[in-house]
């Protein structure tokens, strides 16, 4: 076997060091990239103890977001985002409302608050980036608030996030855009929207 010299051997040595960094970085980057598209599938006790499953809802925080009657982690409620859409944002330190903020929060009230529904989640992605729990809400008729929202023109799709029910919720929002529903209404020209 044939001995390199010693510098040889130090600049090959180096070489198999970088190279093991930049393999390293590019595996973390995968792997993050897969979890960013839902790749990466585990809803574990998270997903049992949640999907399918019924709860009170005891509030609502805005058009998209509410919480049930069931503790989460230290906290008395569970918060849930619903999946796949977007409603205007109430007004929040010192920002004012988005136009339609109280027409989603108010129908999200009357729809949900008091309200038994049941959570479908998706497996791939539990909770958003702030922590809530993400889930298609069906109402006690078997409709679906995400979708109702959507057909009301109170909710924007939201598809930032893979799910399984992306090109319905953009076929929803522009059948309301089509009739001129909630966020798409136009008032005649010479008389004031709502």
């Amino acid at each position: 076997m044939k001995r390199l010299p010693p510098l040889a051997y130090l600049r090959r040595r180096r070489w198999r060091s970088r190279g093991a960094v930049v393999l390293a970085v590019l595996l973390l980057v995968a792997l993050f990239l897969a979890d960013r598209w839902g790749v990466l599938v585990y809803g574990g006790a998270e997903a049992t103890r949640y999907d399918g499953r019924s709860f009170d809802v005891v509030a609502v925080i805005d058009g998209d977001t509410l919480d049930l009657d069931v503790p989460d982690g230290s906290s008395a409620t569970t918060r849930v985002r619903l999946w796949g859409i977007n409603t205007p944002e109430r007004g929040r330190q010192g920002r004012p409302a988005e136009t339609g903020a109280e027409a989603a929060t108010e129908r999200t009230q009357e729809l949900a608050l008091g309200q038994r529904v049941t959570l479908r989640l998706e497996p791939h992605r539990l909770r958003g980036q702030y922590g809530r729990l993400l889930a298609y809400v069906v109402l006690a008729d078997g409709t679906i608030l995400n979708e109702r929202l959507l057909s009301e023109g109170l909710a924007r799709a939201d598809d930032r996030w893979p799910h399984r029910e992306v090109d319905r919720y953009a076929q929803l929002q522009r059948q309301a855009q089509r009739e001129g529903r909630g966020l798409w209404f136009e008032p005649p020209p010479g008389i004031r929207g709502p």
